[in-house]
């Protein structure tokens, strides 16, 4: 990380498969393979956990910090279905795995400043470790005032604090059994969304899991680890610190997940064998109260998310089966039964103005089948992937009543007939070196059948002031979405290196439209200086000019753009442990611009000077 005290955001924005949709200086979305949340599965650690806003305002990579994790595992397509069924693939933010090393006593302190938006950032991290027993504690402040695009305009309604504290413990009762327990606290308050009608007063999130770790010294069976866990988040949009709305809105939301899972892993020969069973029980209410300006009308009431109720249980079979030391075929197969019901009557009744009888109850079997072929030799990899997968509607697009889309200006209905989508998808990766020089190609094409998308539905009035119409969720026959990307290294000396990365993006569906959020021609170039106490990063980063934007889903062409970043880093060793000073500025030449994944062309930040103190004592 460039920062210490990165965000998620700015950290899951490195991957190429990954770009983040921003509303505004909080809280982004994550897409992979050019497809966004409701088509991936996102967990932390395994746990299927499901944001609280109608207007996705809330992914659920806001919840954690970057501190309450070790790492995050991308698998692209079907090779991401581990933790739940996706089209695109999965995203697991994966939290520190337990460790008891008798390392004894530690503790850091983070502290950050960024000149654009008066940003201040305050990081503690406390621990013990013994040979039996530790216990972490970490906890992270981030304030952000309004921001200023390039020449320095600012932009309103940017701001944002943010809480996240985190206790993590862990007991070992022999060298085969030990348990942990963690409990994640994450509270954003005051969050402005430039790109939306509405503000967000309060997201809060409770995130808690006990895991039982086993270890076998058998044969065959290896390890046992088994989560049971709980999440809430409550989610509350307000629109109190606009000064002019047609109409004053309360819009709450909340979200209760129960789930486990155990998951085992078994070798038997050459073959190397993964299960997971898991399941989840999920409660999502949201509504919408509009206030009258007129004090002699009533205000107006209505359920946005009726109380929807949702069951899963699932079982993962994975099958590393290694034909030699270079060759592995990787085959995966999961199995889901999934239900949703209606809990609110009214909400039945709502949804059959638009649909005639509406089942209260809906059930679904899914499928996902995957395998993969890779070959690792000294100076070359291969893989090739091919899958098949299936994924249920969300909420929003099964059930949602009136969700206004500020992105195409029409107002959102759910369609609880819908069928699966359903996608064939296939990847192949290629990595060759030449003495110091490395070049690698990964590319990817997903064909989807009955893909869920929001279709015109006329002589239907919108609810919101303002908007364009209705949209009921319907699906296209199919769609096709291709990504490639040319990765490039070159070691110019033991101090020296240079990379590179090109993208080219497509999307479109059997109406012959293009796709909306498909990302254009992408550049990215960074030139390295490392010692082992200072480094430099100079960084090249932009993308070509969208022309093969979505008129029809509300997107228009976005400019091209190019933005020059430089960071530094020392560290400095002393008796009591170390301390890392990274610093830097960001889009040095203050552009104005903004890329195809910023709702409504709200503009990015102009040149921002960075600091970040981190001391670590052991």
């Amino acid at each position: 990380q460039e920062k210490t005290l990165s965000s998620i955001d700015n950290y899951l924005e490195k991957s190429n498969k990954i770009t983040m949709i921003k509303r505004g200086n909080y809280a982004w979305e994550p897409t992979l393979n050019n497809m966004a949340s409701e088509r991936l599965v996102v967990t932390i650690d395994g746990m299927q956990i499901f944001g609280a806003c109608t207007d996705k305002m809330d992914p659920i990579t806001s919840y954690v910090d970057v501190s309450n994790l070790e790492k995050v595992a991308i698998g692209s397509g079907q090779e991401g279905t581990e933790h739940g069924h996706s089209i695109g693939g999965g995203i697991d933010l994966k939290l520190p795995t337990p460790k008891f090393n008798g390392s004894g006593y530690k503790s850091g302190l983070d502290l950050g400043y960024e000149t654009n938006g008066n940003y201040k950032a305050t990081g503690l991290d406390l621990g013990y470790t013994g040979h039996s027993f530790f216990i972490n504690a970490d906890g992270v402040y981030r304030k952000s005032d309004n921001y200023d695009a390039g020449n320095t305009k600012e932009i309103l309604y940017s701001q944002f604090e943010k809480y996240n504290m985190s206790l993590k413990s862990g007991y070992k009762f022999s060298d085969t059994q030990s348990i942990d327990v963690n409990l994640i606290y994450d509270k954003a308050t005051d969050v402005g969304y430039p790109a939306l009608p509405m503000d967000v007063s309060l997201a809060e999130a409770l995130i808690t899991s006990l895991t039982h770790y086993y270890k076998s010294e058998g044969k065959v069976f290896k390890s046992l680890e088994t989560k049971l866990y709980f999440n809430t988040i409550t989610h509350i949009m307000d629109d109190t610190k606009r000064p002019i709305v047609p109409i004053r809105m309360d819009m709450p939301g909340w979200s209760d997940t129960y789930g486990f899972y155990s998951k085992a892993a078994l070798i038997k020969n050459q073959h190397h064998f993964t299960l997971n069973l898991n399941g989840f029980y999920n409660k999502s209410l949201a509504e919408m109260t509009m206030f009258s300006n007129n004090p002699e009308e009533p205000d107006m009431f209505m359920y946005t998310w009726p109380d929807i109720r949702t069951l899963y249980s699932g079982i993962f079979i994975k099958d590393d089966f290694h034909f030699s030391e270079h060759e592995t075929l990787a085959s995966s197969l999961r199995l889901g039964y999934h239900s949703s019901e209606i809990a609110k009557d009214v909400g039945v009744q709502s949804l059959e103005i638009f649909h005639g009888n509406v089942d209260e109850q809906n059930d679904r079997f899914l499928i996902s089948l995957a395998s993969t072929y890779q070959l690792k030799k000294d100076n070359y990899n291969l893989s090739l992937g091919l899958g098949y997968g299936e994924r249920a509607p969300l909420v929003s697009e099964g059930y949602g009543f009136y969700l206004f889309n500020s992105f195409d200006n029409y107002d959102y209905i759910g369609n609880p007939n819908l069928k699966d989508e359903k996608a064939l998808d296939v990847n192949l990766n290629f990595k060759q070196k030449f003495n110091d020089f490395e070049i690698g190609l990964e590319t990817s094409y997903f064909y989807i059948m009955d893909y869920i998308i929001g279709e015109l539905t006329p002589n239907v009035s919108s609810m919101t002031i303002g908007a364009n119409g209705v949209r009921v969720y319907t699906a296209l026959d199919h769609a096709s979405i291709f990504s490639s990307y040319l990765n490039s290294s070159y070691k110019i000396s033991k101090r020296f290196t240079v990379n590179g990365t090109i993208g080219y993006n497509y999307g479109k569906g059997n109406n012959s439209e293009n796709l909306p959020l498909i990302k254009p021609v992408s550049y990215f170039a960074e030139f390295n200086y490392n010692t082992p106490k200072f480094n430099a990063a100079l960084q090249l980063d932009g993308n070509g000019n969208q022309s093969n934007y979505s008129r029809l889903y509300g997107e228009n062409e976005t400019a091209d753009y190019a933005i020059l970043n430089l960071n530094l880093g020392n560290v400095f060793y002393h008796k009591l442990g170390k301390t890392i000073l990274k610093y830097g500025v960001e889009n040095m030449l203050d552009t104005n611009y903004s890329t195809y994944a910023d709702w409504n062309n709200v503009p990015r930040q102009g040149r921002n000077f960075y600091v970040n103190l981190s001391f670590v004592f052991r």
